[in-house]
């Protein structure tokens, strides 16, 4: 079969320039396979953003947004079938693949309603709790996993959710990578400090990724290890950073913690190289590709046996483990890490070869690339 003549339209609520995990995994993916046409309708969540461009090797269309108006994002599946509906007349789609069981996948279970011949691929990279989540929600989610024909999952975890709704349902489990010529040692540009531990986290400041525990355990180190030539860097922004800092400001930690809110991605290998030990104390994870591009750099990771997190760390192989929502366990851990440079260096080297050995984009996007050209 030709592969040019293979058109996957993609749904997703949000894209570049508004990026996190699951997006800037899509475009890794769609960035390596040259031969499909891929267009992509997304929620035109800036009303400055064009209605349509292409940026990469995606045609992205945004709706549900005027020039005055920028409308709900529960709007995003019926503005976005209505979209699609219009597309698909310019030409027949070989398949839909929507980005996560929610808005996205709402659109997508809408165009395979009416066009049932068309096969349905969900791609399942939610991070939350999805067990204690309200019952309308488990219900909607429910009925977009029966309504696929295939779903990609990100982890042992997410697969095991699926097969508890659709036992006999084709689950892949294919997980998110990392770019590893980026994130290399050797590109580092700013030698570690030998004077000052650097302690980093990468993560939206939401609950799910426990930065007010990390902050709670970066003081412990003060008081009970009285670490003083320590700096913990937080990168990223949510709707927690105001609570965060004031946080921070209580502890008497302001000299000692940055935020330094959101770095482009491109400058993020630098802050990794400056780092001793990369921490995020999740209480959920789907899968997390800033863990992997910590180990992908070369520094040992401190994480929670959550979610797909298991699928990638071993404990005291890969990483270390710490119990969730235990600050004084996770101050331990990080203390284990500092002083112990044998074990700090055998756990980053194990995890790199891991990361090289199964989390390389280039494989994970040709995995991608068999299904869209045999579905």
């Amino acid at each position: 079969m030709d592969h040019k003549s293979r058109r996957i339209l993609i749904f997703s609520t949000a894209y570049l320039p508004f990026i996190g995990g699951a997006e800037l995994a899509l475009k890794e993916i769609t960035d390596r396979i040259k031969d499909i046409d891929f267009d992509l309708i997304s929620g035109r969540i800036d009303k400055t953003l064009p209605k349509q461009e292409k940026i990469g090797n995606v045609r992205i269309f945004r709706v549900g947004g005027t020039r005055n108006i920028i409308l709900p994002k529960n709007t995003y599946p019926i503005y976005a079938f209505l979209k699609a509906v219009q597309l698909s007349k310019r030409g027949r789609y070989d398949a839909v693949f929507a980005l996560q069981a929610s808005q996205g996948g709402g659109a997508a279970w809408l165009f395979k309603l009416f066009h049932p011949k068309i096969p349905f691929i969900l791609n399942m990279q939610e991070g939350k709790d999805l067990e204690h989540q309200n019952f309308l929600i488990k219900f909607f989610r429910g009925l977009i996993i029966k309504k696929a024909d295939l779903i990609t999952v990100l982890s042992i975890y997410l697969e095991s959710y699926v097969k508890k709704i659709v036992p006999k349902k084709q689950v892949e489990i294919i997980p998110n990578g990392v770019d590893l010529n980026k994130f290399s040692i050797s590109n580092f540009q700013f030698p570690r400090n030998k004077d000052k531990k650097i302690i980093i986290t990468v993560s939206r400041l939401v609950k799910k990724n426990g930065v007010g525990d990390l902050i709670d355990a970066f003081n412990i180190l003060y008081t009970k290890y009285q670490i003083q030539n320590t700096k913990l860097l937080v990168i990223g922004s949510g709707e927690l950073e105001k609570k965060l800092k004031a946080q921070t400001k209580m502890l008497g930690l302001e000299n000692s913690v940055s935020f330094l809110g959101e770095i482009h991605h491109e400058e993020l290998p630098k802050y990794l190289g400056q780092a001793d030990v990369f921490v995020r104390p999740s209480l959920s994870e789907g899968l997390g590709i800033a863990f992997l591009e910590a180990m992908a750099s070369g520094l040992p990771v401190i994480a929670t046996a959550q979610g797909g997190i298991v699928d990638f760390l071993e404990n005291e192989k890969t990483g270390l483990f710490c119990n969730v929502n235990d600050p004084k366990d996770l101050s331990d851990k990080i203390m284990k890490v500092l002083s112990d440079n044998v074990l700090a260096k055998a756990m980053a080297e194990k995890a790199r070869k891991l990361m090289e050995d199964k989390y390389d984009w280039d494989k994970i996007a040709n995995r991608y690339k068999q299904i869209f050209v045999s579905i």
